[in-house]
């Protein structure tokens, strides 16, 4: 019995062996095709153009791809400035207001009231600069600077214990340019 099971092993080694050699002699069995290669005149034309047409749309395709992403970067940054500044203004305008009714009452706790409303100017504004940024379009990133500035000088007019009139006169300004800036921001959006 063992003879044969070798056998079988015999048999089954010089086929696969057989089959190796023939794999090897087909495989060794190539031509090499003399001469040198030359350009066909006519078809060169049409190959450059080609060649040229496939650069010029894989430019196109990858210069629209830059847009689309410039497109998306400037959204997400106009939604989050916008945001920032519609919500922080309303609480820094709710704080100024309670300010201004201290103020006008001739309440004991005037400057009290003065500094939380100093603060969330300073937060809102410093919030809104945050934001601002070259991905914004220009005219809204110029209403969200001035709204900013004017945001810091009715702080200061607060903070300064400022005439009416000077306080006045800043809160007009604030109140115009966050009009304009909230204008922009639903234009751009």
């Amino acid at each position: 019995m063992s003879w044969q099971f070798g056998a079988t092993h015999r048999v089954a080694g010089v086929a696969l062996g057989g089959s190796a050699v023939i794999a090897m002699v087909v495989v060794g069995c190539s031509t090499v095709t003399g001469g040198t290669a030359q350009v066909d005149p006519a078809e060169a034309p049409v190959y450059r153009a080609s060649v040229s047409a496939s650069i010029e749309a894989s430019s196109l395709t990858s210069a629209a791809r830059e847009s689309e992403r410039q497109a998306t970067l400037t959204k997400r940054a106009i939604h989050t400035v916008c945001e920032d500044l519609s919500t922080s203004s309303v609480d820094a305008i709710d704080a100024v207001n309670t300010y201004i009714e201290a103020a006008n009452n001739n309440s004991p706790d005037v400057r009290a009231k003065a500094g939380p409303a100093v603060d969330a100017l300073n937060r809102s504004a410093d919030l809104v600069t945050s934001g601002i940024s070259d991905t914004l379009p220009a005219d809204l990133r110029d209403a969200l600077t001035e709204w900013v500035d004017a945001v810091r000088a009715v702080a200061s007019a607060i903070s300064g214990d400022a005439s009416p009139d000077v306080f006045n006169a800043a809160s007009d300004r604030s109140n115009s340019a966050r009009t304009a800036a909230l204008d922009r921001c639903d234009a751009a959006y």
